[in-house]
């Protein structure tokens, strides 16, 4: 698994700290990390990105960003404004391979859901990862709502033949409610993929060395964490 490209069912799920858990987590088995972020919105020039934001929390990590747009809007949109180049797929796959060539593991995180638009002819984070042949993990909320949206993403995956290689709840309350602990089990029956790790809720806020420690302990083997499903579920089972 040379290249992880990293999406989420919407925005605002915890991608980027997620992001960052896979990055400490790898980082602490050994292996070279580098976060490229598809494409940065939101963030004027001298702003840190969730790319650095990613290292911040990771650790030693190689970061690099195709295209960063100042409006916080779709890539494409915010491109368009911005009166600036867009960001095409193959330009993803391009810097993606260049990374791969000196790192163990690449990690591509998205803008945004899996369609949410890089250019004017509707490229999407979807194009690359087929460009790149790289499997896709899908970062969802916990919540009322989550089993649609997650889904919907899985459905797309499968539709294009890409390989969803699980899912992980971005942001796990510290008091689930009833949905939370159900969509523990409902979550990896819709993705038809299995849930790999739990991100708390305010993880991205703690010191740097305490995220790190952590981090492999929010996530599953194939993420080069410790995190257990069975138990997980079996504690926050309703």
């Amino acid at each position: 698994m040379p290249v992880l490209v990293i999406t989420g069912t919407g925005t605002e799920v915890g991608k980027t700290v997620t992001t960052a858990a896979v990055a400490a987590a790898a980082v602490a088995a050994g292996r070279s990390v580098a976060v490229l972020k598809a494409a940065q919105t939101g963030v004027t020039p001298h702003e840190l990105g969730d790319a650095e934001e990613v290292a911040r929390l990771a650790g030693t990590v190689t970061t690099a960003e195709v295209a960063r747009y100042p409006e916080p809007l779709a890539p494409a949109t915010a491109a368009r404004r911005a009166g600036r180049p867009p960001v095409r797929p193959h330009e993803i796959a391009d810097a993606a391979a260049k990374l791969a060539a000196e790192h163990d593991l690449v990690l591509v995180e998205g803008a945004g859901g899996l369609l949410v638009r890089f250019d004017e002819a509707g490229g999407t984070l979807a194009d690359a990862a087929e460009l790149m042949a790289a499997p896709v993990l899908v970062v969802a909320s916990a919540g009322l709502g989550t089993l649609n949206t997650t889904e919907l993403t899985a459905r797309e995956l499968r539709g294009r033949r890409l390989d969803l290689l699980g899912v992980v709840i971005g942001s796990w309350p510290e008091a689930p409610d009833l949905a939370s602990r159900c969509n523990v089990a409902d979550l990896p029956e819709v993705a038809g993929s299995p849930l790999l790790g739990a991100v708390p809720t305010g993880a991205g806020a703690l010191a740097p060395a305490d995220f790190r420690v952590a981090a492999p302990g929010w996530l599953a083997p194939r993420l080069f964490g410790t995190w257990d499903a069975e138990g997980f579920r079996g504690r926050v089972a309703p």
